[in-house]
């Protein structure tokens, strides 16, 4: 969903900032931790208003790209995530600043965002509707690639931070309170809905794996991680694909396809997609799309399965690059 500006910056959504922002403060807010010296709970939060308190029954997890709200709760998260993107253009992004400088690190272009739709879709034309920011592409790159040394010096911060801040409301707070509010909510490893579809398709005609062009049947099905789960935890309906139990599990198991095993797969993988997600319910197709435009450095308006499947190979080199995650090559096809 990031997209290059020139060679300089690189642009994201605001709204998509806005919804992390959410995700990230919603456990912490009910856990009663401060996040400033001074407030209790939601109290004296800039952007914890009237929106963020009518979304209190949405779990973190529902706060995804993809995600689908209705009415009242999509009206309130409209208004959570129109505050959360002011509190954020007005205070980080204003403050962060250069060394020695009043240059912000960071530019956020707010947009007065339209009223919230009748029906809300999370995806990347409506979180863009909220604005961008603008992040040097040398910052990105280096945030990207040293994630894993950079979130737990984050994280030992930001505790500090709030023991700090109880300690001057004279409270101790529980360390295992903390730990558990500070876990960054993942998707859970379910193949449930992909696997489903698959017995679907099952019934009216013939289905293969994707990488050994076995014949598929209840019995051998696994649903793969194309991308291993293990290096990029990632539940993205194009993530996920039908695969022969014993290539899956004693052959390819947590490794990356070569370059080679995902070219000589990608007519079986994007009759997949079609099948399976491209001509179900209009549902299914948006969710498909719009996670792909978000996971995957491809372009939000010309998004087709064929730059879908380039995205994937993109994905698949940087992975192989940044956390050198070893290699599968079936061996028949050496």
């Amino acid at each position: 969903m990031a997209r290059s500006v020139g060679d300089e910056l690189v642009s994201v959504p605001l709204g998509l900032v806005s919804l992390i922002w959410l995700r990230l403060y919603k456990p912490l807010v009910e856990a009663d931790l401060p996040q400033t010296p001074g407030n209790r709970g939601d109290n004296g939060l800039g952007f914890a208003k009237e929106g963020w308190r009518k979304i209190r029954a949405l779990s973190p997890l529902d706060l995804r790209v993809g995600a689908r709200f209705a009415d009242i709760t999509g009206s309130a998260l409209h208004a959570a995530l129109r505050d959360a993107a002011t509190t954020i253009a007005k205070m980080p992004a204003h403050f962060l600043t250069w060394p020695g400088t009043s240059e912000p690190v960071i530019r956020a272009l707010r947009i007065r965002a339209p009223r919230a739709p009748t029906n809300l879709i999370v995806d990347e034309v409506y979180l863009r509707s909220f604005g961008e920011i603008l992040v040097p592409t040398h910052l990105w790159r280096a945030l990207a690639r040293y994630d894993a040394w950079i979130e737990p010096a984050l994280i030992y911060e930001w505790v500090r931070l709030m023991n700090s801040y109880a300690e001057r409301q004279g409270r101790v707070l529980d360390p295992g309170e903390v730990a558990r509010a500070m876990v960054w909510s993942e998707p859970a490893r379910d193949v449930s809905f992909a696997r489903r579809i698959a017995l679907e398709l099952m019934e009216v005609g013939p289905l293969h794996c994707v990488w050994s062009d076995k014949k598929l049947s209840e019995r051998n099905l696994d649903v793969d991680h194309c991308l291993p789960w293990s290096a990029w935890p990632c539940e993205d309906l194009w993530n996920l694909m039908p695969a022969d139990r014993t290539t899956n599990q004693h052959q390819k198991r947590e490794k990356l396809p070569s370059s080679g095993a995902l070219a000589r797969a990608q007519d079986r993988i994007l009759n997949w997609w079609q099948s399976a997600y491209v001509l179900r319910e209009a549902a299914v197709a948006q969710r498909f799309y719009a996670e792909a435009k978000s996971s995957l450095p491809i372009s939000a308006t010309n998004c087709d399965l064929d730059r879908i499947f380039d995205g994937v190979v993109i994905r698949r080199i940087a992975l192989r690059a940044d956390q050198q995650v070893e290699e599968w090559a079936p061996l028949t096809n050496q």
